[in-house]
């Protein structure tokens, strides 16, 4: 349960299984942030069809982060193809040009992608609640801009959750 992420959206629930043994940092600022609140209510700013949906920027913007609230870049945890790949269900980090870069924007694979293989940090897969993340609003344009975003209701670690 400490390893598992619960988002709330609006289409229903999505379980993600955090992968600490692939990127043991960037599970541990997923959790953080979590934890914080930091992710509730914030946009899928950037989603592209048969892509990928991108979120965890409070601004919207595609440009804001954790950083602001003081947290460091991360350093790239890169997974070598052999170990672990970008396919459906796939959640990497969002970074800038500079592989050292991510924050606290990710995002989820609709589709393979093999040539972020190796190229960005991998740290969970979405176990359970796909169909939710299919119904995200998609962006239009080559950058995948969203007009009047879904919103990511809340996220929290399963192992906080209160008993049922």
């Amino acid at each position: 349960m400490e390893n598992t992420l619960i988002l709330e959206l609006k289409d229903g629930k999505v379980t993600i299984e955090l992968l600490p043994e692939l990127a043991p940092q960037h599970v541990e600022r997923i959790k953080t942030l979590a934890r914080a609140g930091f992710y509730d209510n914030t946009p899928f700013h950037r989603v592209i069809e048969g892509f990928m949906a991108q979120g965890g920027d409070p601004t919207g913007t595609g440009t804001g982060g954790a950083r602001e609230a003081g947290h460091e870049n991360l350093p790239a945890e890169f997974s070598p193809p052999a170990k672990a790949r970008f396919v459906r269900g796939t959640c990497g980090m969002a970074r800038t040009a500079d592989p050292n870069s991510a924050s606290s924007q990710f995002f989820i694979m609709f589709a393979p992608a093999p040539s972020l293989d190796g190229q960005y940090t991998i740290w969970g897969r979405v176990v359970d609640g796909m169909e939710a993340v299919d119904k995200i609003k998609r962006g239009t344009g080559g950058n995948g801009i969203v007009q009047g975003p879904d919103r990511l209701v809340k996220a929290r670690i399963a192992a906080d959750a209160p008993a049922a």
